[in-house]
């Protein structure tokens, strides 16, 4: 009798990358079904306390998701909101006061050294201290005396997918319930994640036109601009594609200049505000003849080069960004198998980058 073989270990590059954002609808529903009860306690211990403003402490993909709360603070709770320059603390040594002041400080790993001396810092220095990580035992998470677990499970891939979604539902979950929020705008997402994931032939064919790109332009405004920046990190990373984002008023302010009729341009354009407040922008790359794709609406893809329908006619603009960042994500990927490289391990880096 013939011993059957083991069936051989899937080798093929991006696997990793495939899976895990794959799983993106599936730790939606589980922040939605299991973190949302923990985070609107937390939400509402905070609100107790009243915070004046409220400063954002990341590095990387994390920063991009801080990026998005920052916008979520400021319109939605109408509190000032900034992003810390962490080596004033760690570098320079400041001691500024921080009594009353909401400091959520947001990573994967929570385990970069600059940012567990910055929120330990904030922390002596009278903060309210918040961290958000998918490690609930990192030492980001002890030093801070309130934890979000956005319940990603393990993320080995170097490109961060499921995590930065997972941030974002997080995120927009805490600021909801600061606010007093019903969280309805949420209850979509996962089963229209789920469709995006299924038209990955579509970014297939739209991956076509950058496998030989020296270069990429990404654009957006409001909400759509946190998108923008992530999706030029992740081209970046596995790619190597140097991917420049800009909001859409500051592409105007001198960056339009290198756009012209052979120059790719990527714009996230959101349904609301934010896509209204674009159009400017747009009018000025067409009338450059700009290789212009649109991710947003099926009226915004029509009027451009190609795109991306994204199912968000619906959606409420704040929580579009959560969706806005699948196609995106799986453009990196499509463009890296292209260039025959592999998106599970990028060159030159590492998981967890211990900054100091």
């Amino acid at each position: 009798m013939t011993t059957p073989r083991p069936p051989r270990p899937d080798t093929r590059p991006g696997r990793i990358m495939t899976r895990e954002m794959a799983q993106q609808p599936e730790v939606l529903r589980r922040i939605l079904d299991e973190g949302a009860p923990r985070i609107r306690r937390i939400a509402d211990a905070i609100a107790a306390r009243d915070p004046r403003f409220v400063l954002l402490t990341a590095r990387g993909t994390s920063d991009n998701a801080a990026l998005y709360a920052k916008y979520l603070i400021e319109v939605l709770l109408g509190k000032p909101a900034g992003l810390t320059s962490m080596s004033t603390t760690t570098a320079y040594g400041a001691r500024p006061d921080l009594t009353d002041v909401l400091v959520i400080t947001v990573s994967q790993s929570g385990g970069s050294p600059d940012l567990v001396a910055s929120t330990r810092t904030a922390r002596e220095a009278g903060a309210i201290t918040l961290a958000v990580t998918n490690n609930a035992d990192s030492p980001l998470a002890a030093v801070s005396e309130f934890h979000i677990d956005v319940l990603a499970g393990p993320e080995k891939a170097l490109p961060a997918t499921k995590t930065y979604t997972a941030e974002l539902l997080a995120l927009f979950l805490l600021v909801e319930g600061l606010r007093g929020g019903d969280g309805s705008a949420t209850k979509a997402l996962p089963e229209l994640a789920e469709q995006i994931l299924a038209r990955q032939p579509e970014v297939r064919t739209l991956a076509a036109r950058y496998r030989f790109a020296e270069r990429l332009v990404l654009t957006s405004r409001g909400y759509g601009y946190p998108t923008a920046k992530e999706a030029a990190l992740k081209l970046m990373e596995t790619s190597y594609i140097p991917a420049l984002s800009f909001s859409g008023a500051d592409l105007l302010h001198g960056p339009l200049a290198m756009v012209d009729n052979v120059s790719p341009v990527i714009a996230i354009v959101p349904e609301g505000k934010g896509g209204l407040a674009l159009q400017p922008v747009l009018d000025r790359l067409r009338g450059r003849g700009a290789d212009l794709v649109v991710i947003g609406s099926e009226r915004e893809v029509r009027q451009a080069s190609a795109g991306f329908v994204l199912p968000t006619a619906e959606v409420a603009e704040e929580v579009q960004p959560i969706l806005e960042i699948i196609p995106l994500q799986l453009l990196a990927y499509e463009i890296t198998i292209a260039r025959g490289q592999d998106p599970d391990a990028p060159r030159a880096l590492a998981k967890v980058t211990e900054t100091r």
